[in-house]
């Protein structure tokens, strides 16, 4: 699916990526010295794409286009999402930025912690074979690691987590923190996620899955903690914990989290959020599917290609509370369709 739209999301995110405002800095006034607000100033890599987060994992969308997508993407859009990314992924620009998380380590726990960490990886994997993406790696290493010493610290004083359906969703954290440090190869950091998930999850009952969605969610806590727990816990034990917790998925339970999400105003940036939980949920779907018997897993791969489906248009035809961020998702859902 993302080859047929590749140069289209290429593009979007390149436009996104350089629209400074509007821009919502989430930026913590520590007194009157601290005033000077401005986007390029406090984050030279990360600006732009309304907030730094939507940023980070925008960019995150360029690198896996490459990786992923290169000859789809097209030799003039690759041009130029390179030239954008060796533009940002400096390391001038990524020291700000890790001075900046340094000084603030709250800032954007979990959420961007999770995408930094992404892009970090993504860039890693392609600069394996590419000079010009060894670069912005060996750029984004120093915040990696620096995230990953904020990872660890916090998850030491964490008691609870945090199930709700935006970005402190704490699973979905879990989820891509795990992946990107696996990957990185910091196993410090993977066995503090797994036992972080089996501390917070692992005994967890039935999902009260009447609950979603909520009313600006971009994620299904209970299908985000399901395909959290699929990659943690062993095939014998991730089988056992699906059948406690999300029993009959696909085969008539739990129907409500197959249907697409109403979205009434698109161009509420709250609204927007259920544009994103359409696509969230193909992800997880065709991700938790291989553990459905037929025809449960058809069902699923059903409603995730329905999901999908009706969003399609948002990604790049939408308002900007839309377009700023949706491409990412999108490439999510699309992994997961690669999968056996």
């Amino acid at each position: 699916m993302a080859g047929r739209h590749a140069a289209a999301w290429g593009r979007l995110a390149r436009e996104v990526i350089g629209r400074v405002y509007p821009w919502a800095p989430g930026h913590v006034v520590t007194g009157p010295d601290d005033t000077d607000v401005t986007p390029q100033r406090l984050h030279p890599a990360f600006f732009g794409s309304f907030d730094w987060h939507s940023c980070v994992h925008m960019q995150w969308s360029l690198v896996t286009l490459l990786d992923r997508y290169a000859d789809a993407l097209g030799e003039r859009e690759a041009a130029a999402a390179r030239a954008l990314l060796s533009e940002r992924l400096t390391p001038a620009n990524l020291a700000v930025e890790v001075a900046y998380l340094r000084d603030r380590p709250g800032f954007e726990r979990p959420y961007g912690w999770a995408w930094a960490a992404q892009l970090a990886a993504a860039a890693d994997r392609l600069g394996s074979r590419d000079v010009q993406a060894r670069r912005w790696s060996d750029a984004l290493a120093p915040l990696a690691d620096l995230l990953a010493g904020h990872v660890l610290d916090h998850l030491e004083r964490q008691a609870y987590p945090v199930r709700h359906g935006k970005h402190q969703n704490d699973a979905f954290a879990l989820l891509l923190l795990r992946d990107a440090y696996r990957r990185l190869g910091r196993d410090d950091v993977v066995r503090a996620c797994d036992e972080a998930a089996r501390g917070w999850f692992g005994e967890d009952g039935p999902a009260p899955t009447d609950q979603e969605p909520g009313g600006s969610d971009f994620l299904s806590p209970a299908l985000t903690e399901a395909m959290l727990m699929v990659d943690v816990l062993d095939a014998e034990e991730a089988a056992a914990w699906l059948a406690r917790v999300l029993p009959d998925l696909g085969a008539g339970r739990h129907e409500h989290l197959l249907a697409v999400p109403r979205v009434l105003d698109p161009t509420d940036g709250q609204g927007a959020h259920l544009l994103g939980l359409a696509l969230s949920r193909a992800w997880a779907l065709r991700t938790l599917a291989p553990w459905s018997h037929a025809p449960a897993a058809a069902r699923l791969r059903e409603a995730a290609d329905e999901q999908e489906d009706a969003v399609l248009s948002h990604v790049t035809e939408g308002d900007f509370m839309a377009t700023h961020w949706l491409v990412s998702f999108a490439l999510l859902a699309d992994g997961a369709s690669a999968r056996p």
